[in-house]
């Protein structure tokens, strides 16, 4: 593992050069991929409602569809909050708002709290921010038996990928839950300015929810958006997680921390069909987007075919693959990676 580690430093150790040329925006290409999103997106709404009263079951699917689509909207707002769609930081932020109130996920809040993740990925004191929470084996027997019976609920599939995704819609993005002092490095002002566009966000939503439920009429318009926001909200939790709690994800405690292991080991390759890569905005190449955030979804796939280095160390996984990672339930500081609760059970027969 040492000797990996030192193998990844020194062959990306020009790391910063190899990027620097896809982080350069494109408005081309940004508009093309508002035009290619949206209007898809509109266009399918469109057809959802025109399907409720014919068969519920074509509207539930054509909902499934659109929740990619979405996948798409948030993409462009998630790089217009790292100022990277745009040249511009006025269209990035114009833009980024107006994606916001299709994803319901506050723009300038959401996009400190990400960035924050981004400057702290793989630290273990930061753990649950901007990524789902878990517990080191340490963590885990030091908890009461009521402590363990809560986290074996929270880690359970169908609550973190069913009950989670609502609670996050309803509670964490509309409520300013994560405090002040855990965001080291932000200016109090700063935080409270996002928590006011927060508050916008969330006006802003219930405005656009009531004309649509008065025009539509509100049956109408829940059995059409609601499929759509629960799907995009599993994808998109989904992919959080098997991006940074794969196996052998990297983990440390601030002291031992390095940006490049973080990124390169912490974050996967999700290697899918073209099509899926395209419908979530390439952001299966979580690796090179977490070496450099500024460079635009539309990049990456690019940054990643011309520059084999990059993929070289990367944990790929596959869908399939996948599947096995929401069984990953705790850090094992040990052999650094994560483990099965099976495994866990092994481990203490073992001492």
């Amino acid at each position: 593992m040492y000797n990996q580690d030192k193998e990844i430093k020194q062959e990306l150790k020009n790391w910063g050069k190899i990027i620097r040329a896809y982080q350069k925006p494109s408005s081309w290409k940004a508009v093309i991929q508002i035009l290619n999103t949206f209007l898809p997106f509109l266009g399918i709404w469109v057809l959802m409602y025109y399907s409720v009263s014919y068969s519920y079951l074509l509207t539930f699917l054509l909902g499934i569809v659109n929740s990619f689509f979405m996948v798409r909207v948030f993409i462009i707002q998630h790089d217009c909050g790292h100022q990277s769609f745009f040249k511009s930081r006025k269209w990035n932020n114009f833009v980024g708002t107006v994606c916001s109130l299709l994803s319901t996920i506050p723009f300038k809040y959401w996009a400190t709290i990400h960035s924050f993740h981004h400057s702290h990925t793989g630290q273990l004191e930061h753990r649950n921010i901007g990524d789902v929470d878990f517990l080191t084996v340490k963590e885990y027997q030091s908890r009461s038996k009521w402590g363990k019976i809560k986290y074996r609920i929270f880690r359970n599939p169908f609550i973190l990928f069913g009950f989670a995704p609502i609670y996050y819609l309803t509670v964490s993005n509309r409520l300013p839950t994560i405090k002040i002092k855990k965001l080291k490095g932000l200016s109090v002002k700063a935080i409270k300015r996002d928590r006011l566009a927060q508050l916008l966000n969330n006006l802003g939503l219930a405005l656009l929810y009531i004309v649509l439920g008065y025009w539509l009429g509100w049956a109408t318009f829940l059995l059409i958006q609601l499929p759509i926001i629960f799907a995009f909200m599993v994808i998109a939790f989904w992919f959080f997680y098997v991006q940074h709690q794969h196996e052998e994800t990297y983990m440390r405690w601030q002291d031992n921390w390095d940006f490049l292991l973080a990124a390169i080991k912490g974050a996967s390759f999700y290697k899918l069909p073209r099509l899926f890569h395209w419908l979530t905005g390439n952001i299966g190449y979580h690796h090179i987007h977490h070496l450099s955030s500024s460079i635009p979804n539309y990049n990456l796939r690019k940054c990643a075919n011309e520059n084999p280095i990059l993929q070289q160390f990367v944990t790929e996984i596959t869908f399939r693959k996948s599947l096995k990672l929401m069984f990953n339930k705790l850090w094992d500081e040990e052999s650094k990676r994560m483990i099965t609760f099976k495994e866990y059970r092994q481990l203490k027969q073992m001492f």
